[in-house]
């Protein structure tokens, strides 16, 4: 059972900021498609956990949607059959403590890499304002989602030697300036895109100082 995954010590805490922030009670935060793994990378508990396994397991729910649209879902009721789009998930969750939930999408530019969810067991207890900050929330959260990612997956170094430093080096500025991010996390995003699109660094380096790749805040 999901409920009792064993959550170990160095497990990324993604949820506390929400939890802090907000009057939810449940968090869980999801890679969901390539060239991420489909997992659960963080849960406040056992329970989110298995909300968060169960929608990854059925392949529907709002995380897919968020993820899919990169537009927030809210869900204030579960008891409302509008949301009858996801029959399996909602039959899996009709037993256990959850009234309402909202998804959040993890996106930096071009690079979509998940979702946010949070639960509460009170229906519509987010609101308009507590939305945008949740979303604000998840925008910061989408960089420590990323690098998280990064550094945990199984590949080879990245093309990155001596001849592609200048060009990287110029790009990571450009970056830095669309994104007003550090140059360290500019690095990572090059860094992601380059894997999400199969391309080296130096290649995506070269498109960025090309303004063939542009980046969004």
């Amino acid at each position: 059972m999901a409920s009792d995954l064993a959550f170990a010590a160095d497990q990324p805490d993604f949820g506390t900021p929400f939890l802090d922030a907000l009057p939810v009670d449940r968090a869980a935060i999801a890679t969901l498609g390539a060239p991420f793994e489909v997992e659960t990378v963080s849960a406040s508990d056992g329970l989110a956990a298995e909300l968060s396994e169960f929608q990854i397991d059925l392949g529907e729910g709002p995380c897919w949607d968020a993820y899919v649209t990169q537009s927030t879902v809210v869900v204030p009721d579960i008891s409302d059959t509008a949301h009858s789009r996801w029959p399996l998930f909602l039959n899996a969750i009709a037993t256990l403590d959850v009234h309402a939930f909202y998804s959040f999408p993890l996106t930096i530019g071009a690079v979509n890499i998940g979702a946010v969810d949070l639960y509460s067991e009170a229906p519509d207890v987010l609101s308009a304002e507590q939305l945008t900050n949740a979303l604000a929330l998840a925008r910061v959260t989408a960089l420590d989602v990323l690098r998280y990612a990064l550094e945990h997956r199984d590949d080879d170094a990245e093309d990155d030697g001596p001849h592609s430093r200048r060009e990287v080096h110029q790009a990571t500025g450009m970056v830095i300036a669309q994104m007003g991010v550090s140059a360290t996390d500019a690095l990572l995003l090059i860094r992601a895109n380059a894997f999400a699109s199969g391309r080296t660094v130096r290649e995506t380096a070269a498109e960025i100082t090309g303004r063939r790749i542009t980046f969004e805040p």
